[in-house]
């Protein structure tokens, strides 16, 4: 098993000198070499903003190429998609914990509590990965055909799961040991990996959807092989990199599946989990809603939804930053530490996603005609676009201070806001205007209630500091 400790390519070792960027704690007289203290909140965001920028520009490049199919290929991959996020939600529940808890260890200076919680969360994640693959896989049509759409597009979104499903511990991989490093302050290595991975799949996507590179022609199921082909190549990255001790947070000692550190993870990642179950849930009754009024609404809403993601990653930067600082200063005693980075990270999140959702909001007409040669389906994502323009801020107020309470191990109360906004007031609104006869304008207006009610609860309890108290 390799001993060395490595961290990024693009950084020096923290234990030796100074890595670019970072200040580096002094040693304790006659102790082991301190770790860094956690970089500025923009250190850590902007790779993790960059790196998801580029997933984005993918997923409208793949967007593309998939709209010349025309609206049903558009709504089949958004269903698809859908349906497998559903499925991964164990997995972002287990990560939940393994960002609070190696934040902590990490902030705290214990390196080898870091690497046994990584390596406890991978063993864990990739035996949920092989399990949830089962319903993908056999079960596919059934997930499919949830919204109602037609035969075609259910068809050709089944295949889409399935595909995905037959990948899903490389999606898993990645997942945990980005996680992982990220928390322990490296936001670099997941983005240079992340770049080769989004490469990889745009080219095979053109490929594998329109036959080149003399690969067959496969539609919807091409994308879907392309996305999971490009994903394995991550794996093998990153396993790489682990095995020989290049990641900040190595292989470790052993002793990793302790039934104590085990209860951490389930009793951190239980909220998380049924969150994204409850999240998952919610959009999939609000699509299925959506769905009501035909495949142009459903479709314009998928489109819409890639369109702005150019806004949402940074938020979700931020998002990852904040768990990273709040957890860390946690972990080194200082809660008031904790407190400011929230807040900060909340600022720079608020500027940086009006900034670019007013970008998004300017363009969206020339946007969306790029993106599918239908009318009906241009008009609606114009109107979808501006409608989560409007919102922008209070996503910024959810990402970071979610984050924040994420980080700092209070899981429970993002799920509680995620069942009030989410489940009681958007699909309950989506739905009575639906029942009303209302056209579908009004039910994504629904959206702007659920994001107000849920900045109002996150505020309400990052500024009552009772997170701070959260046993991990």
């Amino acid at each position: 098993m390799p001993t060395d400790r490595a961290v990024c390519p693009f950084e020096k070792d923290p234990m030796s000198s100074q890595a670019p960027g970072q200040m580096i704690a002094e040693p304790v007289e006659g102790g082991p070499p301190a770790l860094p203290p956690v970089p500025s909140i923009l250190m850590l965001a902007w790779p993790t903003i960059a790196g998801n920028l580029l997933y984005s520009v993918v997923g409208l490049v793949n967007t593309k190429i998939v709209g010349s199919l025309g609206a049903s290929a558009v709504a089949a991959v958004t269903t698809g998609h859908r349906m497998f996020f559903v499925l991964q939600a164990l997995l972002m529940a287990i990560t939940a914990g393994t960002t609070a808890l190696v934040a902590r260890a990490w902030g705290a200076g214990d390196r080898d509590e870091a690497e046994r919680v990584t390596k406890a969360s991978m063993l864990v994640c990739v035996l949920v990965a092989l399990v949830m693959a089962v319903p993908g896989l056999l079960f596919a049509e059934q997930l499919a055909g949830i919204f109602r759409l037609d035969e075609e597009t259910i068809a050709e979104a089944a295949s889409f799961i399935r595909w995905l499903s037959v990948f899903n511990v490389a999606f898993a991989v990645p997942f945990v040991l980005g996680t992982a490093v990220r928390a322990a302050g490296d936001t670099m290595t997941p983005l240079w990996i992340g770049v080769i991975t989004n490469l990889i799949n745009v080219v095979l996507v053109y490929a594998l959807v329109y036959g080149g590179l003399g690969l067959p022609s496969l539609g919807v199921t091409g994308a879907a092989i392309a996305t999971g082909l490009a994903f394995t190549a991550g794996a093998v990255i990153f396993l790489a990199m682990w095995w020989r001790g290049s990641l900040r947070v190595g292989l470790g000692p052993g002793g990793s599946l302790q039934r104590r550190r085990l209860m951490q993870l389930v009793r951190i990642g239980s909220p998380a989990g049924l969150e994204q179950l409850v999240w998952q849930g919610g959009f999939i009754a609000f699509l299925w809603i959506v769905a009501l009024y035909g495949t142009a609404p459903y479709a314009a809403y998928g489109i819409g939804v890639n369109i702005l993601s150019l806004s949402f990653v940074v938020g979700f930067g931020f998002s990852i930053a904040a768990a990273t600082h709040v957890g860390q200063r946690l972990g080194a005693q200082d809660p008031e530490g904790a407190v400011r980075s929230g807040w900060h990270a909340t600022r720079l999140a608020v500027v940086a996603m009006v900034g670019l959702g007013a970008a998004v909001v300017l363009g969206a007409p020339f946007i969306a005609g790029l993106m599918i040669d239908d009318a009906e389906v241009v008009r609606l994502t114009v109107i979808f676009i501006y409608i989560l323009g409007v919102v922008q801020p209070l996503m910024a107020i959810e990402f970071t201070l979610g984050g924040s309470l994420r980080g700092a191990g209070d899981t429970r109360f993002p799920l509680i806001t995620t069942l009030t906004g989410l489940v009681a007031v958007r699909v309950v609104l989506a739905g009575c205007f639906a029942w009303l006869g209302l056209s579908v304008e009004w039910v994504f207006g629904a959206l702007i209630a659920d994001y107000v009610i849920k900045a109002i609860m996150l505020v309400w309890r990052f500024r009552s500091d009772r997170w701070k108290s959260i046993p991990v």
